[in-house]
């Protein structure tokens, strides 16, 4: 909720982020109701950001529910092998800072939105490796590490979240 007047003179009121907490809320519903992972680890929060992002990036508005065509668009755009990364660079650099918002001139809820960003693609998460290829796990493997060191690899969040975002759209 915006303050009544934004040319700055509506007495420093908070603005409050409510496209964004309205994302996230939709993202932690999916994930809760699909129950594929604990709510208190990284990789809930990979998927919570990433569906967050999807969802504030993705909305014209704050409809009061989801209807099938949305889960659709959702659904295409958290796809394996979509070009999400790029299509949140561009929706991010696409929004512009509206002037006169307050005394830090900032949308918080585009504030957020980057926040997350960043966090998505800062922080690793140690991950199984799906893109390996090895010997079946009841050959030995020999000189080489342990089966299960080669098996995960540092990955950014966003990419367990992505799929994971995915998967709970689908369970919906």
């Amino acid at each position: 909720m915006r303050p009544e007047r934004q040319d700055g003179t509506s007495g420093g009121g908070l603005l409050v982020p409510m496209a964004w907490m309205y994302a996230e809320y939709i993202a932690d519903e999916l994930l809760r109701s699909g129950d594929l992972i604990e709510p208190s680890t990284l990789e809930y929060r990979a998927g919570r950001d990433a569906l967050a992002l999807t969802v504030f990036l993705s909305d014209g508005g704050m409809p009061d529910a989801l209807p099938s065509a949305r889960m659709d668009e959702l659904r295409l755009l958290t796809a394996y092998g979509a070009a999400w990364r790029g299509w949140v660079c561009e929706r991010l650099d696409a929004l512009e800072e509206p002037a006169g918002l307050g005394a830090g001139g900032a949308d918080p809820d585009l504030a957020l939105a980057r926040a997350a960003w960043r966090w998505l693609e800062e922080t690793e998460l140690l991950a199984a490796d799906l893109d390996a290829i090895g010997p079946p796990p009841w050959e030995p493997m020999g000189g080489e590490p342990d089966a299960e060191e080669t098996a995960q690899v540092w990955t950014p969040a966003w990419q367990l979240g992505l799929p994971l975002g995915h998967l709970a759209i689908h369970l919906y």
